[in-house]
């Protein structure tokens, strides 16, 4: 199994990046004073790809339940900071899940949240390099994890 993607420079540092056929294309750029900011940066797509892979875990643990976590919401922060050659890097990805119900209403959540992980073949890869924090809550703001 593989995943393509075709990246075309338009100008600048502004690319549109063709998946799959049939998939809608997606433009990136860099933030001013590099780029023009018209899409999101690498970073934000980092994030991204992250928080959906973590999102979609969680959604496929809980439906293996029969149990649908609805509507769920994921905010991913790409902690930047410099390294020990003052280059920039993402040093950490702060991720928090909010469950669109009440963890009452899911009697599988917590063993959900105890193994969804372990689906996420985006966030796994990541760790190996950057550090992934998770916090997760229910509708009520009761905290998971």
């Amino acid at each position: 199994m593989s995943a393509q993607v075709k990246l075309q420079q338009e100008s600048g540092y502004r690319f549109v990046h063709t998946f799959a056929d049939g998939m809608a294309t997606l433009q990136s750029d860099l933030p001013p004073p590099v780029g023009g900011g018209t899409g999101p940066s690498p970073e934000h797509l980092l994030a991204s790809a992250v928080g959906s892979c973590l999102s979609s875990s969680l959604v496929f643990t809980l439906s293996r339940f029969k149990e649908d976590p609805a509507p769920l919401t994921t905010t991913v922060t790409a902690i930047e900071g410099r390294n020990e050659a003052n280059r920039l890097r993402v040093q950490r990805l702060e991720v928090k899940i909010t469950l669109g119900r009440a963890a009452a209403d899911l009697p599988h959540v917590e063993r959900a949240v105890a193994t969804f992980e372990e689906f996420c073949t985006v966030t796994a890869s990541v760790r190996a390099a950057i550090p992934v924090v998770l916090e997760i809550y229910d509708a009520t703001g009761s905290r998971l994890k």
